[in-house]
């Protein structure tokens, strides 16, 4: 047994074996095995059937080796299911430990695919079971060894030295909390691993991360690779500090910087440090309020032109862009065409760099083919340099703040020793080993089979979850009734046939495994996106948007609705929490992590809502939590009531139209966010109601959430009094005063007693 600080590494074994409970010379033997074995500290699951045996398999990934019987069972349906046994094995993971186990007269019948794909075979009753036990370990260690990637390897064998510590940090392995009973506390909490892996730059075995040098270099070579990057650089600061890092090395002072305006507030920070202007590209959005993707006519190089040209401050410089930045995908999980987007980017700019925060699994499933900044087999010389960061703690299996920056070199390329500059500017000296183990084994786990098998099982189930709520909604909407719906496609055409089958009625196995059933298509009704260009953009499937009743395909109110803020907390009571929150839709975002449980018991929530806003349950009993907060507000009401008063506050401000037109208009900017950012140093700044925001210039960025994607940027005028994003300010502002406990989060606004108050320069 392997030893990693104080818990064990269990070594686990399946035999699967028809015939192990019997009386035969090969029974005997094979328990004799498996006795030598479990002597050896290794964990045995016995499985007498290859249907249980391959059930054993899925749901035990830390199995890490296979026995099989081939020749106790010789009739042909029982070496069917034991080859396709083999075939499951190696289609979830190359490097297995296979052992075959038979009886000498068997190796003829063996087939030869069985053969190559096996690791041994072994002859029970010719070999000693301790013999046999050494192969099984040996095999047994050099797969582990295999599957580690470099740091952790490192990390896991340095782990063994036990070494007194006399360097940072102050805990010193987690001897320290062991001094204090809070201390004690968290210790046992945690673990004895996770402090004695809590290191410091000292420890040279492991190398730097500011240098890039030992098992850390490996580490990032080794994600460069499995993310198909010529260079990757590891970040502990989250895809935030990835995006400030990319931007010093990429642009400064005066400097153009064409920014998707669906971008995160990581990217206005970027422009603060730098002192870059931002000229922006604006998405599009559909009648739910949407992000769609930019069109491709914005990007043009003639477009690009003449927006520099009537820009207020690039104008006067004359000057060409420098860096693109564009979100992909956006946070409802439309996706670009990426050649495309080079194709017309390429046009005026060098440097092209994806935001990919929430897209980090597309490389690794045919389905996204095309649709991410990595994807560089038809990359040139000639193309821009590509950049793309990616949170792996959000759709990967990282711990939270880990992230990549991927680079693809092509023209005007931002060299090592330059971009290492802004990378340590960035990153800690003092970085959390734990981050960085995470980030690299969220790679490990993509590479080959196992990124193919986990992006299927999630797409799976996101479309299985999909499918069935269509169902539902299908059925009640036959019958003059109400339910959610996800936004997808209502049809689909199966290539095979050219037939237009209804969603839920569409083979689940097209449906994972056809871009085309997710591609965008000009007319069709479901989007909303009237004017996209055929192809260009792809809705993700494992990020499902549930539409609530309320508004109509042209963006018109219908005569009933139920706001989704009053469905999420219905669901947070309940222990779901949802990803995002809009007017009339919830995200939920179908990751690697996603269980069956999970989203059937979302399925089972979403119908007992239906249950309760029907009945019209009094909140005390819908919402308690709600009731006993707020009791002068909502002890006499019931769901549907509250669902009722929501809808026509919504329909009285139009705060959904004014949502479209304040993001659709760009603001004036009056100097550089940078500009702005040191008046508010300076103190050069005062707290304005929003009743007299008018013609005021901002501070901070204004940014509600959601959607999470600046209104008003710091620099920027709010415009005259009738301006879009004054109306809909004065609608959130209303909505939080009639409904408490419901109000919104927005970044750069506070709200007191009732009165959002904006930070504006003097």
């Amino acid at each position: 047994m392997v030893q990693a600080g104080k818990r064990a590494v269990s070594m686990r074994a399946l035999v699967v074996d028809c015939g192990i409970r019997g009386h035969t010379a090969v029974s005997h033997a094979l328990r004799a095995l498996v006795e030598e074995l479990r002597s050896r500290d290794v964990f045995v699951i016995e499985s007498t059937s290859p249907d249980d045996g391959e059930s054993q398999l899925i749901s035990d990934p830390s199995i890490q080796c296979v026995m099989l019987d081939w020749g106790r069972d010789d009739r042909p349906s029982s070496r069917l299911r034991t080859k396709r046994l083999i075939t499951t094995v190696r289609s979830r993971n190359l490097h297995l430990p296979i052992f075959l186990v038979a009886e000498r007269g068997d190796a003829t019948s063996i087939p030869e695919e069985v053969l190559r794909i096996v690791d041994e075979l072994i002859w029970v009753l010719e070999e000693t079971p301790s013999f046999i036990v050494g192969r099984i370990l040996s095999a047994m260690r050099r797969y582990r060894d295999q599957i580690s990637p470099p740091f952790m390897k490192a990390l896991m064998n340095f782990s063994q030295v036990y070494e007194y510590s006399w360097h940072t940090p102050g805990h010193a392995g987690g001897a320290a909390f062991l001094k204090s009973p809070v201390g004690r506390v968290f210790f046992e909490y945690f673990g004895e691993n996770l402090f004695r892996s809590d290191l410091s730059v000292s420890v040279s075995e492991l190398g730097s991360l500011l240098d890039h040098s030992g098992p850390i270099g490996e580490s990032e070579r080794y994600a460069a690779r499995v993310f198909g990057a010529h260079r990757t650089y590891a970040v502990t600061g989250g895809t935030s500090s990835s995006n400030r890092t990319i931007f010093s090395a990429c642009v400064t002072e005066g400097d153009i910087a064409l920014i998707d305006r669906n971008c995160h507030k990581s990217i206005e920070q970027s422009l603060i440090l730098t002192g870059a202007i931002p000229v922006y590209l604006m998405p599009s959005r559909n009648h739910l309020g949407l992000i769609g993707p930019i069109h491709p006519g914005h990007m043009g190089h003639e477009a690009i032109k003449a927006s520099i040209a009537s820009h207020r401050l690039a104008g006067q410089t004359g000057g060409q862009p420098m860096h693109a930045i564009i979100t992909n995908s956006t946070y409802d999980g439309l996706c670009y065409r990426v050649p495309r987007v080079l194709g017309v980017l390429g046009e005026s700019v060098d440097r092209v760099h994806f935001d990919e925060a929430w897209f980090g699994h597309a490389r690794f499933n045919p389905l996204y083919r095309g649709r991410f900044g990595m994807d560089g087999e038809r990359s040139q010389a000639s193309d821009p340099t590509v950049f793309t960061t990616t949170s792996t703690h959000k759709m990967l299996a990282a711990l939270s703040q880990a992230s990549f920056i991927h680079v693809r070199d092509g023209r005007n390329p931002v060299e090592h020793w330059r971009f290492n500059e802004s990378f340590m500017m960035h990153a800690s000296t003092s970085p959390q080993y734990v981050i960085i183990a995470a980030n690299e084994v969220s790679a490990a786990m993509m590479d080959g089979a196992g990124g193919l098998m986990l992006t299927a099982e999630a797409i799976a189930d996101a479309v299985a979850f999909r499918r069935e709520l269509t169902r539902m909604q299908r059925q009640c909407e036959s019958r003059g009734d109400w339910f959610f719906r996800t936004w997808n496609p209502e049809h689909v055409i199966d290539p095979a046939t050219g037939n237009r089958v209804p969603f839920e009625e569409a083979p689940a196995a097209l449906l994972v495994g056809e871009p085309g059933c997710w591609v965008l298509h000009p007319g069709d009704r479901w989007h909303g996106f009237d004017d996209i260009e055929d192809g260009y953009c792809m809705l993700d499937p494992a990020r499902v948007s549930i539409v609530t009743p309320g508004i109509a395909p042209d963006g018109s109110m219908e005569e009933t609705g139920i706001p989704a803020i009053l469905v999420s907390a219905y669901l947070d009571y309940r222990g779901i929490i949802v990803e995002k929150t809009t007017d009339f839709t919830m995200l939920f975002l179908f990751s690697i992590g996603i269980t069956k449980g999970k989203w059937g018991t979302l399925v089972n929530t979403l119908l007992k809502f239906k249950e309760e806003y029907d009945a019209n349950v009094p909140l005390a009993d819908a919402l308690p939590r709600l009731v006993e907060s707020r009791p002068e507000c909502y002890r006499r009401m019931g769901l549907r009531d509250l669902g009722n008063e929501m809808f026509e506050q919504m329909k009285d401000s139009g705060q959904s139209r004014l949502l479209e037109r304040a993001f659709r208009e760009l603001p004036q900017p009056v100097m550089t966010p940078a500009q702005a950012y040191r008046r508010m140093v300076r103190n050069e700044v005062e707290p304005v109601p929003l009743d007299k925001l008018a013609h005021r210039t901002v501070a901070m960025g204004v940014v509600p959430y959601p959607p999470g994607i600046p209104l008003l940027i710091s620099g920027e005028n709010a415009g005259p009094d009738d301006a879009p994003c004054l109306g809909y300010l004065r609608a959130l502002e209303e909505w939080d005063r009639w409904f408490p406990e419901f109000s919104h989060d927005i970044h750069g606004v506070e709200n007191i007693d009732g009165r959002y108050t904006i930070i504006c320069l003097k």
